[in-house]
């Protein structure tokens, strides 16, 4: 199997049927974290083939090790998309998943982050957690785009090997930045919110 990113990309699109919106927000290649709702392994995926491609190739998906680097076929398709896999299972104190994830953004990389941690098959947007604010803190210039995923839970069901094709739709809304002197627990209620916003429109 040799894929390459545009091919992958392609082949998400078709997959996911996603259609995609920008709402008070647009395509651009400065650094941005993009935060979104986790409903799906393909998350990832998906949210990052939706990008056009000159921001696609600078944007680097975030993604849990264990799962990604389980199977030769997964290892072949992170690679291809890029993705900055983190090791939830040991995390060391003088290597935290914010210090990798602000390294290798560098100064031109992007990233796709789910601040809820884990999939939630249910639909809700659970609690936020932490790591964003703290992305935040160390990387006050990053500009944070909310992105709400809908209908991808059943395009890969919990526990489904093979996806089934179904339409989806991804919604990229207004940035926001963290505040000086901004809480945490503030900084991800707000964060919170701008997703949740997301979906109604």
């Amino acid at each position: 199997m040799n894929l390459t990113a545009p091919v992958l990309a392609l082949t998400a699109k078709l997959l996911s049927g996603a259609s995609v919106r920008w709402i008070d927000c647009q395509p651009d290649t400065c650094q941005r974290v993009y935060f979104a709702n986790h409903t799906s392994h393909l998350d990832a995926l998906v949210l990052w083939a939706s990008l056009p491609r000159e921001v696609r190739t600078l944007t680097r998906p975030v993604a849990a090790k264990d799962y990604w680097e389980k199977t030769f076929v997964r290892r072949h398709v992170a690679k291809a998309f890029n993705a900055l896999l983190i090791d939830r299972k040991e995390i060391k104190v003088h290597q935290s998943p914010v210090d990798l994830m602000i390294r290798q953004a560098g100064d031109k990389n992007s990233l796709i982050v789910f601040p809820e941690g884990s999939r939630n098959a249910e639909g809700e947007v659970g609690k936020f957690k932490s790591g964003i604010y703290y992305t935040g803190k160390k990387r006050p210039d990053f500009e944070f785009v909310p992105v709400y995923i809908d209908n991808m839970n059943r395009i890969l069901p919990r526990g489904e090997f093979l996806p089934v094709p179904l339409l989806s739709c991804i919604t990229f809304g207004p940035p926001i930045w963290l505040e000086a002197g901004e809480p945490k627990i503030e900084f991800l209620r707000r964060a919170r919110e701008a997703v949740l916003r997301l979906k109604d429109l």
